[in-house]
């Protein structure tokens, strides 16, 4: 494994909570931050950071540098939490994120919706399904 490892929803929210330098950085698509819905930090008093893995253009050759704007620094051994829909894009941008010097970079198992059911329904686990905190109003709304 080529970042610090993976956590379920609850260890992501737990480490979230204990360690005031985490972040959480939401690597899906703008939309689908704006139809489904985002993680909620505002009881933490923390943002959650939204950089696409994938624009609509293909592999976003500026993640790196938008993960620096986050405030993290390569080498300040911050936990950096990285969320996507299942848990799939996460662990390129986690593995990136450590090549690149920051972190502890997490992948978040599940991702904000979960597995897909039989009948391709994201209803079985995933940050949102197990209930914590997040709105359904997308970035920027």
């Amino acid at each position: 494994m080529s970042y610090a490892g993976d956590l379920s929803p609850q260890e992501a929210w737990e480490l979230l909570v204990s360690n005031a330098g985490a972040i959480l950085v939401d690597v899906r698509t703008t939309g689908e931050w704006n139809s489904i819905g985002v993680p909620d930090l505002t009881s933490l008093n923390k943002d959650v950071h939204f950089i696409e893995w994938v624009t609509e253009f293909g592999p976003n050759v500026h993640f790196v540098s938008q993960l620096a704007q986050t405030g993290v620094t390569p080498g300040d051994n911050r936990p950096i939490i990285f969320i996507c829909r299942s848990g799939n894009r996460s662990i390129g941008a986690a593995t990136i994120a450590t090549e690149e010097g920051y972190g502890p970079a997490y992948n978040v198992l599940e991702g904000f919706e979960g597995d897909a059911d039989v009948y391709g329904r994201r209803v079985i686990n995933g940050w949102k399904l197990r209930g914590l905190p997040a709105t359904t109003y997308g970035v920027g709304e």
